[in-house]
């Protein structure tokens, strides 16, 4: 059947839909016609009534009619944003399906970008939380106005209207209270909000991040111009409200851009970082530094990249994409030395400062590409046994890749937040001399269509 015979639906038109699985952002997957239709809320074994709302040449998109056969895993979501917030995406799946279908999202990424066989190496179950709630250390909500009232949320699913979030479940209680007092301080004070159509006003985005072990948390007022109004009336209110606030921070941003932070920062009351705990070991995070935003899952995070890294206390290990450094030091007591690097050089610092915190002298970072690092300390005499990768949704970049390929680490450990940029990559290792071993999907964000996948590559 050719293309052009192939489209036959029509927008608006309505046909019943077993929908066969999840897709990567959550919505039900199913076929009518040959032609793939994506439908949001539906879920893996359900019977639908669906309705048409946009025809592409590769796929169409519909609504839920009517259910006619409910999946025992449907649930009521417990968010009273849920339908309208794109935050999450399936609160009204239960969680073991959650866990289930997770693991599916990476089977279906893999099979449609990568030959190999998934029956020949370790494929876990997807590792999930006792308490899939609340988990969320730092929200970053973008301020609005309403008459009077300066509000702050996100924006309506497809939309650009902005939902006045108060309560986010999946958010540590505290990032809500503050982002709430916040919202009172600068309406009463009448502080301008800022217009991305006319690229005016002042305050763009309200950013809480709080650490759960040691209870410090940080307050992050990101503006679209350094001159702060009221700024001491402010900062008094903050902490008349919140007497026991670790950092308020101010972060300018002039550009016209989705981007939440600018390059300049300045304190404005307290410490200019907070610290968090994990494992026994503490970091400072600035607040432009990334930091896994789910606490407990992290530990189950790293646990099983160290896992796949088989560490002996012999090994020399390289943390790209280093961050904060938080890898590099949950591996670095089963290796004999660590080296990380980041683009950022704030999060460097700050891996630094981890590294000396703790008393780690065998682990250092520094500002740079991995791509034109490596190959340095290689020339120095220095070659990594392990290298463990954290990039982006974006994947590796190509000059790392064609670096890790030439420099032949025994060990590649691969921890991805996208299964299809992670599949397409171990592709591509697989063809410069490296074999899959296993695949561990880790939940990081419950609630959401988001799977973590640790993939573990021995060379050949």
């Amino acid at each position: 059947m050719s293309d052009t015979q192939k489209v036959t639906i029509t927008k608006g038109q309505k046909f019943p839909l077993t929908i066969k699985r999840l897709g990567i952002d959550g919505e039900g997957v199913g076929f009518f016609k040959r032609q793939v239709v994506f439908v949001p809320g539906a879920l893996p074994g359900e019977e639908i009534v669906c309705e048409v709302v946009k025809v592409s040449h590769k796929f169409a998109a519909g609504r839920i009619v009517k259910i006619r056969k409910r999946s025992p895993d449907r649930m009521t979501a417990p968010c009273p944003f849920y339908d309208k917030c794109g935050g999450c995406q399936l609160q009204h799946l239960n969680y073991n399906g959650q866990l289930r279908e997770k693991k599916d999202i990476v089977r279906q990424a893999f099979e449609r970008y990568t030959k190999i066989p998934l029956e020949s190496i370790e494929f876990h179950d997807t590792l999930g939380m006792e308490n899939p709630w609340r988990y969320r250390n730092k929200s970053q909500m973008q301020a609005g106005r309403v008459k009077n009232k300066v509000i702050a949320g996100l924006y309506e699913r497809h939309s650009n209207r902005l939902l006045d979030i108060d309560e986010c479940i999946v958010q540590h209680p505290q990032t809500d209270k503050v982002t709430n007092i916040v919202k009172e301080i600068a309406s009463d004070l009448r502080l301008t909000v800022y217009d991305t159509k006319k690229h005016k006003g002042f305050l763009r985005t309200i950013v809480t991040r709080t650490g759960f072990e040691t209870g410090e948390y940080q307050l992050v007022i990101v503006t679209a111009e350094k001159d702060f109004p009221k700024k001491d009336l402010f900062i008094d209110e903050v902490k008349r409200k919140l007497p026991d606030i670790t950092s308020i921070v101010q972060n300018i941003n002039t550009q016209k851009t989705p981007l939440v932070f600018g390059n300049e920062t300045i304190v404005l009351s307290g410490k200019e970082r907070i610290r968090e705990s994990l494992n026994g070991m503490t970091f400072e995070l600035s607040a432009r530094a990334f930091f896994q935003l789910n606490p407990e899952q992290t530990k189950v995070l790293y646990n099983a990249a160290k896992k796949a890294a088989h560490l002996t206390g012999k090994e020399k290990v390289i943390d790209a994409y280093c961050g904060t450094g938080t890898i590099g030091l949950w591996t670095s007591d089963l290796a004999s030395e660590v080296r990380g690097m980041d683009v950022v050089e704030e999060a460097v610092a700050d891996a630094k400062q981890n590294a000396e915190r703790n008393g780690l002298s065998h682990v250092s970072f520094e500002t740079g590409t991995a791509e034109s690092v490596i190959p340095r300390w290689e020339e120095e005499g220095w070659k990594a046994d392990v290298v463990i990768v954290d990039p982006p949704r974006t994947g590796l970049d190509k000059k790392l890749l064609h670096t890790l390929i030439q420099s032949g680490p025994e060990r590649i450990v691969y921890v991805s937040c996208n299964p299809s940029t992670l599949a397409k990559n171990v592709t591509e290792l697989s063809e410069g001399g490296y074999r899959l071993e296993s695949l561990q999907p880790v939940d990081m964000f419950p609630q959401t269509s988001q799977v973590e996948t640790i993939a573990a590559l021995k060379k050949r």
